[in-house]
């Protein structure tokens, strides 16, 4: 599979790092996540950070997922920092060059490009028991840190469905998050893999310049309609002189987000939501046949809702054909399926998701007693708060268990868990002791709290096998309730719930 290359931050500079170089926060990732780390825990690093991106510059999804139609599907005005509101957005749904841009304003504006170390993987994360710190190998050498933030996000490593013979395919193989964008679709039979929210984007795009182009359709997806819009520039004027607009705007935008939670919670709710549905996809899709593939079986809302005004009517075009059936095996010149029908194509592009069992470099993470964090976690990882894990003090995970979100923008996430961080870490400085993590027991309670949110939900009870649930069965990955319920709690550090290994000596 092609990576294309992307094209470094001007900025970004990466000084020589000595083995004995040491600061109080050392960040791993530079999306939403490490960028609002950074920015949001500034009084407790003090300038004394270090932020490590693998790859050439700031943006993590958002830089990495090029595919043609790339483009959030949260309204911008709610879907950016609360600290640093743009009036620059050019569209409702900000597209994925505007996303990218945004992140590396925020970072050159918060002066955080000299603490970036590009192109600069972090290998492992181990604890230092004598010296009660971490010890971050990367690809240049070694630092130690008082504290981690691990903020590589939940949607950074692609998965490539496991397909029989598919080496042996002689065409360009690639995944929409990793686009090869030096291969030229125009008048090629081209098979798509997935239908989830990278696939219902590209597929209109490249619907009307490849001569066919195969579906396969594992499971059919929820599609709502988008109602995106172009911001003008005399509306983008009127922000920028007016920013309380902008706070109305947002404050509308998740007002309205939080009170459609009610549906994901009480799933009886959604049938308003699947009339609208079914009623979007009758009025695009004539042919009863396709309609009938595109129809899903299970309640809206157990798998990721999807956004598209153009998705349906791309399907319907003659150049294109939805396969429900799987996939067998690869040959020289296409796939074969499970019907035994072979589709000869020239490329094959996935757009098949994530790995979302675990965070990446979780394999890596390893704490006092020498086990890692995907060991500690097993099938089924829990976090205190979604954030802090005992057993592992001082490491804080961005987007970690129980962070995602079903219904509204992660970024309000994000804010909340750099409260929570912000004031465990002032709590350790404050004390002058040296680590502060969750207790066993609080972690338990904060599980149980999640999986008495969950019980009764659309995302346990809607009839659909999704990301959302680990293979236990159990919801791991959504915050099943409020962004304010989350957000009160973030913001008061309980003593109670925490513990200290060593007291500093003064």
């Amino acid at each position: 599979m092609t990576i294309p290359p992307t094209d470094p931050t001007p900025e970004a500079s990466n000084p020589p790092v000595a083995d004995t170089e040491h600061y109080r926060l050392a960040i791993v990732g530079s999306g939403f996540a490490g960028i609002g780390a950074a920015v949001r825990l500034a009084d407790r690093h003090e300038g004394s950070v270090v932020i490590f991106e693998r790859a050439e510059t700031v943006g993590g999804v958002w830089r990495d997922n090029t595919y043609p139609g790339a483009a959030c599907d949260v309204q911008s005005a709610l879907y950016s920092f609360s600290f640093a509101p743009s009036s620059r957005w050019r569209h409702t749904f900000a597209r994925q060059e505007e996303i990218r841009a945004y992140l590396e304003r925020v970072a050159r504006d918060n002066g955080l490009i000299p603490h970036l170390r590009t192109s600069c993987a972090v290998t492992s994360v181990i604890w230092d028991v004598p010296n009660l710190r971490w010890v971050l190998h990367h690809e240049e050498g070694v630092v130690t840190a008082d504290h981690v933030v691990l903020a590589t996000g939940a949607l950074a490593d692609p998965v490539i469905p496991d397909i029989a013979d598919l080496e042996a395919f002689d065409g360009p193989v690639f995944h929409s998050a990793r686009w090869d964008h030096s291969v030229d679709l125009s008048d090629k039979r081209v098979a798509v893999v997935g239908t989830g929210a990278s696939a219902i984007q590209f597929v209109p795009q490249i619907q009307p310049v490849v001569r066919s182009l195969t579906l396969f359709q594992r499971t059919a997806p929820w599609v709502m309609p988008r109602h995106d819009a172009a911001i003008s520039r005399a509306q983008r004027s009127t922000a920028a002189l007016l920013p309380w607009l902008q706070r109305l705007r947002r404050a509308a935008v998740f007002a309205t987000r939080e009170v459609k939670l009610a549906a994901f919670r009480h799933p009886a709710l959604m049938a308003i939501g699947e009339k609208e549905g079914r009623h979007h996809l009758e009025g695009a899709v004539s042919d009863p046949a396709l309609r009938a593939k595109l129809t899903p079986d299970y309640s809206m809302g157990c798998k990721r809702i999807l956004l598209s005004d153009n998705y349906y009517p791309a399907l319907s075009q003659p150049n294109v054909s939805v396969r429900t059936s799987g996939i067998e095996r690869a040959t020289r010149t296409g796939l074969v399926d499970q019907d035994g029908v072979t589709h000869e194509v020239d490329a094959v592009i996935f757009g098949t998701g994530f790995e979302t069992k675990r965070l990446p470099l979780t394999d890596s993470v390893v704490g006092p007693d020498g086990t890692s964090l995907a060991e500690h976690w097993g099938e089924s990882p829990r976090a205190y708060m979604g954030t802090s894990v005992a057993g592992f003090p001082n490491l804080y995970l961005m987007h970690g268990p129980n962070i995602g979100l079903g219904h509204t923008s992660v970024i309000m996430m994000f804010e909340s868990q750099l409260r929570y961080i912000n004031k465990a870490m002032r709590w350790c400085a404050e004390r002058a002791v040296a680590t502060v993590e969750p207790t066993v027991d609080a972690q338990a309670k904060f599980g149980r709290l999640v999986d008495a949110l969950t019980d009764g939900t659309v995302w346990t009870s809607g009839g659909c096998t999704s990301w959302y649930l680990d293979a236990t069965g159990r919801n791991s990955n959504l915050w099943p309730a409020s962004i304010f319920g989350y957000r009160r709690r973030a913001s008061k550090f309980r003593t109670t719930d925490h513990r200290t290994r060593i007291v500093k000596e003064a």
